[in-house]
Formats: C-alpha cells, structure tokens, sequence
C-alpha cells in the first residue's frame, strides 16, 4: 500500500449531554499496529544438541518496530516450565534467556508465528574462571573434572565478569588488535592465530591455548582479555564443551 502508516477510521458519536435527540460526530486516525517480520532463522537449529544456558534465538526479516508484538509470537516450552526473558541483540535479532540453566538431558520447544522448532540439552558442563586464583575449572553435572592454570586480563584490559554462554568453537581463528583498537605498530599490538578458540563474547573474548603465556598461567594476568590456557589444556577443553555451555567469571 502505498501510505507507510495505516489508519484505522473510528467514528465516535458524542452525544450532547445538553441537547436532546441530538448531537455531534467526530471522527479519530488511530494508526494499527505495525506488522511482525517473518522468521530468518531460530537457533539453535532443530534437533541440535546443546548447552544448558543456550537461549533461544530469533532473527526477524526485517527490524522489528514493534518489539512487545514481535515478542509476542514466540513461545518457549520445555518440561519444567523455565521462566525467561527476552534481550534484543539488533533491531531485528531478539533471544529468550533462560533465567537458570535448563535442565539437563531435557528437550525445548520452540513455536515462533508458523514455525515449529525444538532442541535437546546435555550434561552441564561449567567453566569458571577466577581472575583472583588465576584458574580455569571446568565441572561436569557438579564434579570436578580438572582445574587447569590460566591467565586472564591484565589490569588494562580486565576479562569482564559475569555468565556467559559458549557462543561458538572455532579449531583456529586470527585474533588482530586493531579490532580492539590497538594498531599493530603499538607495543601492545598484535596478529596471532590462536587455537582450540571458545568464544564467550561477541566482543572478542575468548577461552583458548596460549603457549607464549604458559610461564604466567597460574600466576598472573597478562591477556587482552581472553582466557588464556596451555596448549594441552585448551584442547582438552575444546572437546569437551559444547555451544551453549555456561562460563563464569569471577573475582
């Protein structure tokens, strides 16, 4: 149509309270709401088997103006009925987070508009980070499995605190300081190929293997802000997580 908003033309009698059998009409522009995108993609792809902090996430077609609406379409169940909420990424990217861990070995379901989706979480494999002990302690379903040295962010460029998720695995992937700001031609500067990658933020922040911090690991933070492990380590963990397994780091 060719008008970008469209109306929807009440008409509203009013009535005059001081005249009787008569009385004036005026006429109101209510604007309708604006249509929902269609569906581009959910994640994590159906059937896939994942972490247990994985949210639910929807790409819309097209930004979404109307976000309570978009929100609206999308429904999330899974046996113990997981309370959650919803965080907008991009304009047109929105995803349900659980607020706790889903539980393990259990299967969600997911119904964004016409779409029909669901997937299958695994053990709760945790990694915490301790900025303080210089450790990295990965736990599975409440067991330790193994508590390696690892070094963190140095006080210029501190590994944020807090939950994450594993966003990604990647066997190797080049990390370049000008995505962070820093030119290569800066004493801080770099352009490393890093291996056994496990992205924890979009931002650049990463579990991976660091051989030429090895000698710091366990006892100071020298990092850009990664999570820096020896090589053998990083492997290890590498096979063992999965996308959407939580990460903590604490102070």
């Amino acid at each position: 149509m060719r008008q970008a908003v469209r109306y929807l033309f009440v008409m509203v009698a009013i009535i005059g309270m001081g005249a009787l059998g008569s009385g004036a009409r005026s006429v109101a522009a209510v604007p309708l709401p604006e249509p929902v995108p269609g569906v581009a993609s959910v994640s994590p792809a159906n059937g896939a088997l994942v972490g247990v902090a994985h949210p639910v996430v929807v790409t819309f077609t097209a930004p979404a103006t109307d976000r309570v609406a978009a929100e609206r379409t999308i429904h999330v169940t899974s046996p113990s009925g997981m309370p959650g909420h919803f965080e907008w990424v991009e304009n047109n990217v929105v995803q349900w987070v659980p607020d706790h861990y889903w539980p393990t070995h259990s299967h969600v379901s997911v119904g964004v508009q016409a779409l029909t989706t669901g997937f299958d979480t695994g053990d709760e494999l945790l990694g915490v980070a301790s900025l303080s002990g210089h450790t990295f302690t990965v736990s599975r379903n409440g067991e330790v499995l193994r508590t390696m040295p690892a070094s963190m962010g140095k006080p210029s460029r501190p590994t944020p605190i807090g939950n994450f998720t594993a966003l990604e695995k990647e066997r190797s992937v080049v990390m370049d300081s000008r995505t962070i700001g820093i030119p290569l031609s800066s004493p801080e500067g770099y352009k490393i190929t890093a291996q056994y990658a496990v992205r924890v933020t979009w931002s650049g922040v990463y579990v991976h293997s660091a051989p030429w911090s090895v000698d710091s690991q366990g006892h100071a933070n020298v990092s850009h802000g990664c999570i820096n492990l020896s090589p053998d380590n990083a492997a290890w963990y590498f096979n063992q997580v999965n996308v959407g397994d939580p990460i903590q780091v604490v102070a």
